[in-house]
């Protein structure tokens, strides 16, 4: 009897055992047909027993407390074991060892074989949770509260200024042929010489003719500047430097004109200059499909001199000819609609919006969104923040009354009141909100993807073995893994800098973080950007970069001087920068000093040992090695290096260097001298001791921003 329970155990731990033990609780027998009548679960009788064994207890010790908490299991009719074990966020081995002691269980159940309705309610019971059916629920589509242009009718339109940006390499005269066709003085305003927002100007002509320019920069850091100029213009002058030829901005503002399909007219300037070359200019921009009407082309290249006014009226009478053959008109009845060119924080004003009126005339009391942000205006300026009452077709106007500051490059709409604004400004951060979930989601997709590639090709190594044989397995092969991962607690990185950016303009903070984007130096020091905004330093800045340890950079902007005190009693550096590259300069110049000293080491003699030597000092004894310096000299305060067959096998420094008998500093060339090391190592007659200083030499970030 007790010869077949050992046996039977090593089959089956629990049902043929329990068999044996109780026969009178079990039914039906054991050759009964499995599929015909499945017998009650072994719980069962077991649980009766239990109940007796405490029926002398207290009743309210009978009762057994429900977790209500329990994990809910969506399920449906026609699951794999595959299907069932990804509801449960289990693994298949898992529904295989609940399938045990019922006649579902079979040695030739695959992961991909369809469960009865009964055994996936019996999995999800035995494994503690509880189920629910799922429902196919279609989600109620939100319906397009957005607002759009409306179509233009013919007979509404009327001709309008055109709106022209001048493009062009930096330091090639754009803004001075600006000021020398509106008279004025701007560009002496500007911090180094160089244009570094997007200005709107209206210019009205001896003629009776209007043209509104936009000048943007011509830095290499403002080439999103430069392209929102191109989408908002009608014409594009681009101005070349007689002297200097076609340049790096030169073709990129070509090639943003030719993306948005604008015309061009080559304006070459500085052709006062003694080596001036006009023809040159012609002949390099043939190389970039500039064409020029002398070459046969319909490109119209005009020499000018912005600095002695040569040739600016028939600059002015080109774009004027060229505006008509283009037929330019809008609609000045209706609602706006136009573009937003620049955007900032101005301390009387709050949040103003640089904008071009495309269609419509623009007015006090009118209610406008652009992107995820809405105004209902109420204030106009012109570009000499002059007030006006109103706007039409191609003028250039800061608009105040923003809710939240707009984002340079977006449409401009007007619509009909001001809950229409929160519904079209809600829409859209709705469809923003489920394009990221979209996104979020096919990341994790991807990830599960992976995942599951890598789970089966573990699960192809033990595909010849048994379920419970491959749960060992994995369990072993987790147990080893688990013992050689590293610890989680790893020291935070002391290279780091977290910053803070704020700037005049979202087009400024636009150009920086472009250029934050290309830093490619993270294994030197880790560069993290804490937050970034447009407006003055203020004190919410000045903890964040507390919390963080960090540093502050602003770009054209101030810090008032209470606003300095707090941030030199919390340790927080403010960088003030109103040239971007002295800015991207001094934050190298940061991340640089972030870095650990470079060693180096500089060899200063060398020594052939050429005995040994045994010397008693006390009781203890003392190798010696005699030695002839070869090259150089042996200082006894510097660090030696022993030398054997070209391999280290020492580096320290030297307990004592005589000279006879003599304790000696320091050993020129050519002399002999005794010398012995700061640990017991055994010397042979042809190695080598070389005596070298280390010198510490500061890192350099390896960022490159490309200017």
């Amino acid at each position: 009897m007790w010869g077949v329970v050992r046996s039977t155990r090593l089959r089956t731990p629990s049902s043929l055992l329990a068999r044996l033990l109780f026969p009178p609780l079990l039914s039906p027998p054991l050759l009964s047909p499995p599929l015909l009548s499945p017998p009650p679960l072994l719980r069962q009788p077991i649980r009766q027993l239990a109940a007796k064994q405490v029926k002398g207890q207290k009743k309210g010790h009978q009762k057994v407390k429900v977790n209500a908490d329990k994990q809910e299991v969506e399920i449906r009719k026609r699951m794999t074991v595959a299907e069932l074990a990804r509801a449960m966020n289990k693994d298949a081995d898992h529904v295989f060892e609940a399938l045990l002691n019922t006649p579902a269980e079979s040695q030739t159940l695959e992961e991909e074989e369809v469960l009865e309705e009964r055994w996936i309610k019996e999995v999800v019971t035995r494994s503690g949770m509880k189920y629910r059916w799922a429902r196919l629920a279609q989600e109620k589509e939100r319906e397009n509260r957005d607002a759009s242009r409306r179509v233009l009718a013919p007979a509404s339109l009327r001709p309008r200024p055109p709106v022209v940006t001048i493009m062009g390499h930096v330091d090639h005269g754009k803004t001075s042929l600006l000021d020398a066709l509106r008279r004025s003085q701007l560009v002496e305003q500007e911090a180094g010489g160089i244009t570094q927002h997007i200005g709107a100007f209206l210019v009205a002509l001896p003629t009776g003719e209007q043209i509104t320019f936009l000048d943007t920069p011509g830095h290499a850091a403002f080439t999103s500047m430069r392209a929102r100029g191109a989408n908002a213009t009608d014409i594009i002058i681009l101005v070349v430097a007689a002297d200097d030829g076609v340049m790096n901005q030169t073709v990129e503002s070509i090639q943003h004109a030719k993306n948005a399909r604008v015309p061009v007219i080559v304006a070459v300037n500085k052709c006062d200059k003694p080596q001036a070359e006009p023809e040159r200019v012609a002949r390099e921009l043939l190389e970039h499909g500039v064409v020029g009407e002398e070459h046969g082309g319909d490109v119209q290249v005009i020499p000018v001199s912005a600095l002695k006014g040569d040739n600016l009226m028939l600059l002015a009478e080109a774009t004027v000819a060229l505006a008509e053959v283009l037929e330019l008109k809008a609609d000045p009845g209706g609602p706006v609609e136009g573009v937003v060119i620049e955007s900032r924080t101005d301390r009387g004003k709050g949040a103003v919006a640089s904008v071009i009126v495309q269609q419509g005339t623009l007015r006090r009391g009118c209610v406008l969104v652009a992107g995820r942000s809405w105004a209902k205006v109420r204030f106009l300026f012109d570009e000499q923040d002059k007030a006006l009452e109103e706007a039409g077709p191609s003028r250039a106007v800061q608009v105040v009354g923003w809710k939240d500051l707009p984002s340079a490059g977006e449409e401009l709409l007007e619509v009909e009141s001001e809950q229409r604004a929160r519904e079209v400004v809600e829409w859209r951060s709705y469809e923003e909100e489920q394009a990221q979930l979209k996104e979020e989601h096919k990341v994790i997709q991807e990830r599960q993807q992976e995942h599951q590639e890598r789970y089966q090709e573990q699960r192809q190594s033990t595909a010849h073995l048994s379920w419970r044989q491959r749960k060992a397995a994995l369990y072993r092969a987790n147990r080893q893994q688990a013992a050689m991962r590293p610890s989680e607690k790893t020291e935070k990185n002391q290279h780091c800098l977290p910053l803070i950016v704020k700037g005049d303009v979202d087009g400024s903070v636009e150009a920086i973080l472009g250029l934050l984007e290309s830093y490619d130096a993270h294994d030197q020091c880790q560069m993290e950007l804490v937050h970034f905004g447009v407006g003055e330093i203020s004190e919410k800045d000045v903890n964040l970069a507390e919390t963080f340890s960090g540093s502050i950079y602003g770009f054209n902007v101030s810090a008032s001087k209470s606003i300095l005190r707090l941030a030199e009693k919390k340790g927080v550096q403010i960088h003030l920068h109103n040239i971007i590259y002295k800015l991207i300069d001094g934050l190298k110049e940061e991340l640089s000093s972030t870095l650990p000293a470079l060693l180096s080491h500089n060899v200063l003699g060398e020594a052939a040992v050429l005995a040994v030597f045994q010397v008693s000092v006390g009781k203890k004894k003392v190798l010696v090695a005699g030695c002839r310096v070869r090259s150089g000299l042996l200082d006894r305060r510097m660090r030696f290096r022993l030398l054997r067959d070209q391999e280290t096998l020492w580096e320290g420094s030297l307990t004592a260097l005589k000279h006879h008998k003599d304790d000696v500093q320091k050993v020129g060339t050519g002399v002999e001298c005794g010398l012995s090391l700061d640990t017991a190592l055994e010397f042979s007659p042809g190695d080598v001791i070389v005596c070298y200083e280390e010198v510490s030499q500061p890192q350099v970030i390896a960022w490159d921003p490309g200017f």
